[in-house]
């Protein structure tokens, strides 16, 4: 869309349908009355909304040719366009199966993009190489971190083994007071298992307490996890203590690390990156820059074979009708609207609605209504065929563009994403999230160059040169797939250069904690 705008406007026009504009930096009305012929009425914020005609109170706004909410009082042209003067109302949605399905044009596989990846014996490729302390129960979590601290790279200790990433602990709030048939304990017991056998991860020593409720025995069974040289596992009330457990399990480390160092990155084609794509922190720009630069990197993954995963159904809700338009077959969208409906009775059950976002943040940013915020971000999905719907932390075992059930909540989000195999993130943000995701390499897209500008040492790229107009969506998601090509063959993101991203692991928590 915006590369056929004129690049010389203040203001930006999504849609010729719509009837708001975007500013591309704040406009004030006694500095600049007029613009583009427009009066301007309020100050706009940067990635703010200006209405271009008045818009009677029930009438709907419209933003991406799509509405975006309904005016709560009448809105005169030139006016600021925000959550003074706009609200949610229920939007009738028609869902057209299928109706934009397209197959992929595929580049042959011997002209496919390659990196340098470690091929595990499963035949996965990780574009990391962990050894991963998972924790069974958060009882066990102080005792991960205590091992997973004596190999921190400020120790030295792994200063001899050059192909091993690091030694990091998965652990959480969970494991116990649970009912292990029930939906929750399914959930963490995925996570667990997706983090065990990521590709990232070369090697894991899994400690339990010995007493909670998620028993490592059972949880390797119904994960068809067999124990072996890169799986141990041990309980601190059956070693002997904390102490001893974590004796003895720095010593069940150092003994897998040669084999682990051992391992040695080969080229892959593109077609093993898994990516999870998400936005935090998202602003008016999420949607114009970097979510559908993103969106034109991830169709050219897919072209080479590759996997690119939406997730945050809270955060498509309202845009869902764009996405079943592209599923695959009728099974495929119909999941989708299941997972909406699911999300509704969930909401409803714990007092919520699922308009109740955007955040403070979003809104600080230009963001109104939950409608805007998912018009935005269903862009990072591209516009690729939709070939499958996974519930939380599903193995992605589908090549091309998927979906996740997710919360909008990004370490909830992400952690299901990682656990289904995604090897490495796109993370688009207006306002300035700086998570990073261990084992997997987190890339930050800023949506704008003021933000990127000011927290440079936590942004991997500036789209905001979208808004600018000095690139193109396409320029800038060729630069991204190129990026993600060299961070999949070991160019550490700036998240990894701090060595960020050791608490970021936050499974779902659903159902009673009895």
């Amino acid at each position: 869309m915006l590369d056929v705008l004129e690049r010389a406007s203040p203001l930006i026009r999504l849609h010729p349908a719509d009837n708001v504009l975007i500013a591309r930096a704040t406009l004030d009305p006694a500095k600049t009355p007029t613009v583009d012929g427009l009066a301007l009425r309020d100050r706009i914020g940067q990635g703010h909304k200006v209405a271009t005609v008045a818009i009677p109170q029930g009438a709907p706004v419209t933003k991406y040719g799509q509405t975006i909410g309904f005016a709560s009082r009448d809105i005169e042209a030139g006016s600021h366009v925000h959550t003074h003067n706009l609200a949610m109302a229920e939007v009738d949605l028609t869902h057209e199966f299928c109706a934009g399905a397209q197959e992929p044009d595929y580049v042959p596989e011997a002209e496919r993009a390659r990196f340098m990846g470690y091929r595990r014996p499963s035949g996965k490729v990780g574009t990391r190489n962990y050894l991963a302390i998972v924790s069974s129960v958060n009882c066990s979590a102080t005792v991960s971190r205590a091992v997973a601290a004596h190999f921190a790279p400020a120790t030295g200790r792994l200063d001899a083994y050059p192909n091993v990433d690091g030694v990091i602990a998965i652990t959480h709030g969970m494991g116990c007071a649970m009912n292990t048939e029930s939906e929750g304990y399914r959930y963490l017991a995925r996570t667990l298992a997706g983090y065990a056998t990521h590709p990232n991860v070369g090697a894991v020593l899994m400690i339990g307490l010995g007493c909670e409720t998620n028993q490592i025995p059972l949880l390797l069974k119904r994960q068809g996890l067999t124990e072996g040289e890169a799986l141990r596992t041990m309980t601190i009330q059956g070693t002997g203590g904390t102490r001893a457990t974590i004796a003895a399990a720095i010593a069940e480390i150092e003994a897998m690390l040669p084999a682990l160092n051992a391992v040695r990155r080969t080229p892959e084609s593109a077609e093993h990156i898994t990516l999870a794509l998400e936005c935090g922190g998202s602003d008016g720009y999420s949607g114009i820059s970097a979510n559908p630069a993103l969106g034109f990197a991830a169709d050219l993954l897919v072209r080479h074979g590759g996997t690119a995963c939406l997730a945050e159904t809270p955060e498509i809700y309202g845009a869902e009708h764009l996405l079943t338009r592209r599923a695959a077959t009728p099974a495929v969208a119909q999941k989708l609207l299941d997972r909406i409906e699911w999300w509704r009775d969930y909401a409803a059950r714990g007092d919520a609605e699922l308009n109740n976002n955007p955040s403070h943040g979003n809104k600080q940013g230009g963001l109104t209504t939950i409608l805007e915020k998912s018009l935005g971000a269903v862009a990072k999905g591209g516009a690729s065929r939709l070939q499958a719907v996974y519930e939380y932390a599903e193995a992605i075992d589908e090549k091309g563009f998927v979906f996740m059930d997710t919360p909008g909540y990004d370490p909830v989000a992400v952690t299901g994403q990682v656990a289904g195999g995604c090897n490495l993130i796109c993370f688009t943000t207006g306002r300035g999230s700086v998570s990073g995701f261990k084992p997997a390499p987190s890339l930050k897209l800023a949506t704008n160059t003021p933000m990127f500008e000011r927290m440079r040492e936590d942004m991997d790229i500036d789209c905001g040169t979208i808004v600018s107009g000095t690139e193109t969506i396409e320029e800038n998601g060729r630069r991204i797939f190129q990026l993600i090509l060299d961070t999949a063959s070991g160019r550490k993101t700036v998240s990894e250069s701090f060595d960020y991203g050791d608490n970021e692991f936050v499974p779902w928590q659903l159902g009673a904690v009895m």
